[in-house]
């Protein structure tokens, strides 16, 4: 159980959620953002005192009919009620785990896509060879900088991430840590990052940990300019690692660049993603955070 994130991720919801959004009517001003801690503890059914302990990070582990119901009160989706659990210590822990195989034939057959794996801590564990032509030649890179965020704070060509993926990024960031609560690199590179952009920070701050399949993506390619792209992610079944595949809106500037990029391989095949084997050989592990 972490008390500390538990508390600052209930204190965050609380003041998130609006009297009417809960079935509550109010009069007049309030100076308390969001719920009252005892308006809470009254929807959930537990003692204010109990609440507050909560909040202040000295209430013992919370019970699973408890933390129902405090996800009930506070109306959190499914990845809030999911983390929530998670840093109460009610979820089973992560296992380590290699890339599946089916999502590296997925990442094999895309054909003109540019596509990426990356694992908890978005450490880039798979791509093809349009994803090299876009964005770099990640088995050029040192493991520890074969990752998404520090690539974009290296000034790479993902050094313009846009505001929708950050927010992403924080979100899957306090999932992970919630998972992996010993893993220090995860934290060490939240606090990186956070120092880097601005609404990382926010957001990380936030503890917002919604679910965003689709983002929006500014990649700088030195020959093609500024992309706007879409970030689709698929979350792979089973397993922590998600498949990340860029595309662009047809019609657009950044639709044809992606085609002429594309069709620039030549007869190159237009898809090798780096298999598990060679993930492991080249230092970058297809485990998740442990």
């Amino acid at each position: 159980m972490n008390k500390l994130e538990l508390a600052q991720f209930l204190r965050r919801r609380r003041e998130a959620r609006r009297p009417a959004e809960v079935g509550l009517s109010v009069s007049g001003r309030r100076r308390t953002p969001g719920l009252r801690r005892e308006e809470v503890a009254w929807l959930a059914g537990v003692s204010t005192n109990y609440y507050e302990r909560l909040e202040q990070a000295r209430a013992p582990r919370p019970s699973t009919q408890v933390l129902a119901a405090l996800g009930t009160a506070l109306r959190l989706t499914e990845a809030e009620g999911e983390h929530l659990a998670r840093l109460a210590g009610q979820a089973p822990p992560a296992r380590d785990e290699p890339v599946p195989e089916g999502v590296l034939r997925l990442l094999d057959r895309l054909g003109p896509v540019p596509a990426y794996v990356v694992d908890e801590r978005y450490d880039v564990v798979a791509w093809n060879a349009l994803a090299v032509r876009l964005i770099a030649d990640f088995s050029e890179l040192p493991p520890e900088e074969r990752n998404v965020l520090r690539m974009a704070m290296r000034g790479g060509r993902c050094s313009s991430s846009g505001d929708e993926f950050v927010r992403q990024a924080a979100a899957d960031l306090r999932v992970a840590a919630a998972r992996h609560p010993d893993d220090r690199r995860i934290t060490e590179l939240a606090d990186e990052y956070a120092e880097f952009n601005a609404q990382f920070a926010a957001s990380w701050t936030d503890h917002d940990v919604q679910v965003r399949p689709t983002v929006r993506k500014r990649i700088e390619h030195p020959d093609l300019g500024e992309l706007d792209l879409e970030a689709q992610v698929l979350h792979a079944p089973n397993s922590a690692h998600r498949l990340i595949f860029l595309t662009a809106e047809p019609g657009t500037r950044s639709h044809e660049a992606l085609t002429a990029l594309s069709a620039a391989g030549g007869d190159r095949p237009s898809s090798t993603p780096l298999r598990a084997d060679r993930v492991r050989s080249a230092g970058a592990t297809a485990r998740p955070a442990s």
